[in-house]
């Protein structure tokens, strides 16, 4: 049997060898990335607590694995909050590796979905759906994923110049298209039933209630079977860094990559807004985050999808908890963080946060 060695390589890295394969692994991000992991878990605990029925923190095991005297305490935590959590986690996690790809293939901290309009595209579609057909669910998400590739179409068709798609006119052009399909959001609420027009605005400020399985199960599929993909992908990625005409001499088929990378950061974008609606912030700023805890000079993939999920969760127990007689909508308290964010990283001293590059 071949054993599992460790040897250290250039840039505070280690080289596992197993057999024939060889994992580059920084120590530092792999300790930061377990404990943003274990602060998402922890406070996606503590918000098994909060509600109009409390659950103690010591019942919540037993409710999650149905064990628990109290009947109510299983319905609660299994059927209401479980599912809420891990919408959360999910939905967190992808906005974070789609903010992640965008800002690596932009090389610009401002390219994330929400900025770059592909967020509001994909609501485009989930609001034809809600205002003209009073779809349901399933069709809610599968109109976000529909609306999200059409708008990355049309963003990557204008900003497509002499064979390679440069990260100012994708910022750019994307922030054009976001404003149009933010003015046919607007048409279609003015236009449409007083019934659905006011189901699809509660919709649009992005919300953690009465999340079901149905909401949760998708986005954390698409999370499992993504991201594996983008891992392998971000390695030619790497070497796209060099300059697209070394990369090719390479054998790395950039255009190809380019345009993989894009469809899985559009579908993990349009399937956490089909579980949790339009949330701003959690993209733009969980690989940014994630690049300074860990220290690398590129938003990091697992990490951002880590911080993804710790913001997300973290955002909807803090607006829980708020002490007003009124449900705050997660997407209203991420938009306000996040313009307050937005305004700091656009600061003179902030030039150098640009995202560059992966690992």
């Amino acid at each position: 049997m071949s054993g599992i060695t460790a040897t250290r390589a250039p840039g505070a890295r280690r080289a596992l060898r197993v057999g024939r394969v060889v994992v580059l692994v920084r120590p530092r991000s792999v300790l930061v990335t377990v404990a943003l992991v274990l602060v998402a878990l922890s406070a996606g605990v503590v918000a098994m607590t909060v509600g109009t029925f409390p659950v103690p923190l010591t019942a919540v095991p037993a409710g999650l694995f149905g064990t628990s005297d109290d009947p109510m305490v299983v319905r609660v935590v299994q059927g209401i909050r479980l599912p809420r959590v891990l919408s959360a986690v999910g939905a967190g996690a992808a906005l974070g590796v789609s903010g992640a790809i965008f800002q690596a293939l932009a090389r610009n901290a401002l390219g994330s979905p929400d900025v770059i309009g592909f967020t509001t595209g994909a609501a485009t579609g989930a609001l034809v759906q809600i205002v003209l057909f009073g779809a349901a669910p399933t069709q809610v998400a599968a109109g976000t994923i529909v609306g999200g590739v059409i708008t990355a179409g049309i963003v990557l068709l204008f900003a497509h110049r002499g064979g390679a798609v440069p990260g100012r006119q994708l910022i750019l052009v994307g922030i054009g298209v976001g404003a149009i399909a933010s003015a046919v959001n607007g048409l279609l609420l003015v236009r449409g039933a007083i019934d659905a027009s006011s189901q699809a605005n509660l919709w649009l400020s992005g919300s953690l209630d009465a999340r079901q399985w149905g909401h949760a199960l998708p986005v954390l599929a698409g999370v499992i079977l993504v991201l594996p993909i983008v891992l392998v992908l971000s390695r030619r990625a790497h070497l796209m860094e060099l300059g697209d005409d070394l990369a090719r001499q390479l054998g790395v088929r950039v255009d190809r990559t380019r345009l993989a990378l894009m469809v899985c950061a559009v579908v993990l974008a349009a399937l956490a807004t089909a579980a949790v609606g339009p949330i701003a912030f959690i993209a733009l700023a969980a690989p940014q985050l994630a690049r300074r805890l860990l220290r690398t000079g590129a938003p990091p993939t697992v990490g951002s999808a880590a911080m993804g999920a710790v913001l997300l969760v973290c955002a909807d127990l803090v607006t829980q908890v708020l002490p007003v007689t009124f449900a705050v909508p997660i997407g209203r308290m991420t938009g306000v963080v996040g313009g307050l964010y937005l305004l700091w990283l656009l600061m003179p001293s902030r030039g150098s946060a640009d995202g560059k590059g992966w690992r």
